[in-house]
């Protein structure tokens, strides 16, 4: 089993950055794809990008496409993601989760992700 504890979360103007880490303990990370998802009050939990175990391979939701950026270290067992142009309607919970099976597949499916943090609260005033 793998527990996940993100941080970094925190208050910031519109136009702004913040960089979130999810840190991973246990063997089992290498091999796995992570995700990154963001739930705001009141609406489903949705996907926001996800980076293949190797880290070659990354997917985004279109609304971060070209602001979000995730990365990993797996020798330091935790994965990134740098936020730029935040906006206002990317105030959420972001949580980091581990895909349920190892490979090389990168999934957007929450369903697919078996391992989650506890969250961290992302808020962008305008």
């Amino acid at each position: 089993q793998v527990q996940l504890v993100e941080s970094g979360g925190g208050l910031v103007q519109a136009g702004g950055s913040l960089r979130l880490s999810c840190a991973a303990s246990g063997r089992t990370f290498s091999s796995y794809a992570m995700g990154w998802f963001r739930q705001a009050p009141g609406k489903e939990r949705e996907f926001v990008a996800a980076i293949s175990w190797s880290g070659t391979s990354t997917r985004y939701a279109d609304s971060v496409k070209g602001r979000f950026t995730i990365s990993r270290d797996s020798a330091k067992k935790t994965v990134y993601l740098q936020m730029n142009s935040l906006k206002p309607e990317d105030t959420a919970t972001y949580y980091c989760a581990r895909d349920r099976t190892p490979g090389v597949h990168i999934s957007t499916a929450r369903i697919q992700y078996d391992s989650w943090g506890q969250g961290t609260q992302v808020t962008v005033s305008s």
